[in-house]
């Protein structure tokens, strides 16, 4: 182990991000340096901070860091979205700072941390995933994130993501089953597929969607339990697919599938496809029993009139997701929405955004109340010393959904999946009792 050298991390962004995070993590450890989580330890000198540029507020959040450690006196590496999307700019406005690596650029991480002065951001990224990398997880739980895939095809007018992570990229199906029997051997019971758009997985080194053969492969792993997949786009959502959720017994049935407006003219200036969104999700429902569906909506994009917002405050009405989360437009420069005419104010966003969200709430009470005096099926995420675990129902995602807390007289473990009885509601989480025998704990 190099003497006096730990090295602090700062993790940003989403769970794509946090992947390319344990992954620089792995480069370092195997390059002899120890890493910490804790960057205000005396011990720590230098520090690594992956960032987030998807929407404005994720980039301020990484900038505050970014002074916070400037201020602390530390050795900076900035890595990921931010210099990825600011490049030479971002290197001019920061003179403290010691290291820049865009965001397929991660394995020049320890040559960053070991030069004075360290620049290497691509022009054009192109994602290649390091195979030869062990991940050093920065959180050992009851699951588990798999990067299937990175980069995007889609051009949609709001986002920046293909110009942060260049064109789609899938990994080979044997890569991604050599980790996930990895973490299955390492006692993870869950594991979470993650990409940018993960129906569209395959398409590049398979020549047409392959989720589905991903999933059947990944099933037949005997030491998992359960196996999520988030950021479905839409237009890739197969019938062989729908197939694959609705046979494969370790196929959680949740949906997320990001919709993002219902009126077609918004979605054609979003740069988005106009399938008919409402025809999918109720082939989705018919063919898969007791699913859950997540989606997410952008309210206020350029150009919403009050009739386009209203189509999408019914749509969410007559379709009663049972996971929703809604965003304001956020204004990205370098996006084709950048320049459209009219931009919605913030207050009208605001309003539009509490509206969705008050509707949902409602719809989510319903649908959580729907669940009392039945059982449903969770992993236990923790437990507390009064007896009470934390868990999440098969149609709960980490961190973006609800929680079941279970009451019981048993002796749980993180990572086990159990049976639990519903005994109590909110419009967000659940409460249960478990029983593993004939002695009732509710």
């Amino acid at each position: 182990m190099k003497k006096n050298k730990t090295i602090g991390i700062i993790q940003h962004g989403c769970a794509k991000n946090l992947v390319d995070t344990e992954l620089m993590l792995g480069m370092l450890e195997k390059a002899g340096y120890k890493t910490t989580l804790d960057v205000d330890n005396p011990n720590v000198k230098t520090v690594v901070i992956n960032t987030c540029s998807f929407i404005c507020d994720a980039e301020k959040e990484s900038i505050q860091s970014i002074f916070n450690m400037i201020n602390a006196g530390k050795k900076i590496i900035i890595t990921g979205c931010l210099p990825q999307k600011h490049k030479r700019e971002l290197k001019k406005l920061l003179n403290e700072v010691s290291g820049f690596i865009g965001t397929c650029d991660l394995k020049d991480i320890v040559k960053a941390v070991e030069a004075d002065e360290y620049y290497n951001v691509s022009e054009n990224p192109e994602y290649i995933y390091p195979e030869d990398i062990e991940r050093a997880q920065i959180t050992v739980g009851s699951s588990s994130y798999i990067k299937i895939a990175d980069g995007c095809n889609y051009c949609c007018g709001y986002c920046v993501i293909p110009q942060l992570r260049g064109k789609y990229k899938s990994r080979k199906i044997e890569n991604i089953l050599q980790e996930a029997q990895k973490l299955a051997d390492k006692g993870v019971s869950e594991i979470i597929l993650i990409a940018q758009d993960t129906t569209s997985y395959g398409i590049d080194i398979y020549g047409k969607p392959y989720l589905d053969k991903l999933l059947v492969e990944l099933n037949k792993i005997k030491n998992l339990n359960w196996i999520r997949v988030l950021y479905a786009y839409p237009t890739n959502f197969t019938d062989n697919l729908i197939k694959a959720y609705k046979e494969l017994d370790k196929v959680v049935k949740y949906v997320d599938i990001p919709l993002q407006h219902s009126h077609i003219d918004v979605l054609k200036r979003m740069k988005r496809p106009t399938i008919n969104q409402e025809q999918l999700i109720k082939k989705i429902r018919k063919e898969i029993p007791n699913v859950a569906i997540r989606t997410t909506f952008i309210v206020g994009y350029p150009g919403e009139t009050e009739e386009e917002f209203e189509h999408l405050y019914n749509f969410v009405k007559k379709m009663k997701f049972e996971k929703l989360g809604v965003f304001g437009y956020s204004r990205e420069k370098n996006t084709y929405s950048y320049s459209l005419k009219p931009q919605i104010s913030a207050r009208i966003k605001h309003v539009r955004k509490n509206k969705i969200l008050k509707l949902q709430k409602e719809i989510s009470m319903k649908n959580n109340l729907n669940f009392i005096s039945k059982r449903i099926q969770c992993i236990i995420e923790e437990v507390h010393t009064d007896g009470t675990a934390v868990a999440r129902s098969y149609a709960d995602a980490p961190e973006v959904d609800g929680l079941v807390y279970i009451k019981t007289k048993e002796y749980l473990s993180p990572g086990q999946i159990v049976s639990a009885k519903v005994t109590g509601a909110d419009s967000y989480d659940l409460v249960a009792s478990y029983e593993m025998s004939g002695v009732k704990n509710e």
